[in-house]
C-alpha cells in the first residue's frame, strides 16, 4: 500500500502561505496551516470537502471542526454509524477528544485556507497530486462523498477523468474506473444551509445512500 503524508508544512502556493502567515501572526493560537485529514486510511468512506474554513478547521486544525459545516456533517456522520458522537467540538477544547471516525475518513480538496473561501484553479490543481496519493493509499475505499462541485471537481481531475461525463448533482451517484462510486453532495456551508439549498434531511439523505451501498 502506499504510504500517505499529509503536507502540514507545504507552503507550494504563495498567496496562501502568506494569508496563513498573515493569520497566524493575527491569532498565534490558530492552527493556520496546512490541514491533516482525519480517519483511517482502511475507511471504506471518504468525504471530500473544499478546504478548511477560516474559523473552523484553519483555526481548530481539524475538518470541519468549528463551525458551521461541522454541525451539518458530524451528527449525519453519527446517525448512520461513521462517527462515535455527534459532537466535533469538545466543551473546553476545540476538538472533542470522544469523537472518533469509524470506517470514514474526512479530507479537502485544498489543505490550506483560501482567502475568501475561495481557490483559484492553480492551487487546486497544485493539491491535486495530495489527494490522488490519498485515493491510492486507501486500498479498501468503496465510497467517496464530494461535497461541493469543486470537490467534485478535484476528484476528477485527481482521476483523469472529464466533467462533462460525470455531472454534479446533489445526491446523485458516479460509478468510477476503478469500481469506487463517486456520490455527490451540496456542501454542507452555512450559506447553503441558511438559503434552504440544503436542508438537513436532504444532506442526511446521502449518508443514508452510502450506509446501503456499504451494507
Amino acid at each position: 500500500m502506499p504510504v500517505f503524508n499529509d503536507p502540514q508544512d507545504c507552503i507550494a502556493c504563495p498567496r496562501l502561505a502568506a494569508h496563513l502567515a498573515n493569520i497566524r501572526q493575527r491569532e498565534p493560537n490558530w492552527h493556520a496551516l496546512p490541514v491533516p485529514a482525519i480517519g483511517p486510511l482502511s475507511a471504506e468512506l471518504l468525504v471530500v470537502g473544499l478546504g478548511p474554513g477560516e474559523k473552523g478547521a484553519n483555526r481548530t486544525g481539524r475538518p470541519f471542526t468549528g463551525d458551521v459545516a461541522g454541525e451539518l456533517l458530524y451528527p449525519a456522520l453519527h446517525r448512520f454509524g461513521f462517527a462515535s458522537v455527534a459532537e466535533a467540538l469538545g466543551e473546553d477544547s476545540w476538538a472533542n477528544p470522544a469523537m472518533q471516525l469509524s470506517n470514514c475518513r474526512i479530507t479537502n480538496a485544498v489543505r490550506c485556507l483560501p482567502p475568501a473561501n475561495k481557490p483559484v484553479t492553480a492551487e487546486i490543481r497544485q493539491c491535486n497530486h495530495y489527494l490522488k496519493a490519498e485515493l491510492a493509499a486507501m486500498p479498501r475505499l468503496k465510497v467517496i462523498v464530494a461535497l461541493g462541485a469543486i470537490a467534485h471537481q478535484a476528484l476528477l481531475w485527481a482521476y483523469d477523468l472529464k466533467l462533462k461525463h460525470y455531472v454534479f448533482g446533489h445526491n446523485v451517484t458516479h460509478a468510477l474506473p476503478d469500481r469506487r462510486l463517486l456520490v455527490d453532495s451540496y456542501h454542507c456551508s452555512g450559506y447553503n444551509w441558511r438559503t434552504g439549498r440544503l436542508s438537513r434531511e436532504s444532506f442526511e439523505a446521502v449518508f443514508a445512500g452510502v450506509k446501503v451501498h456499504l451494507s
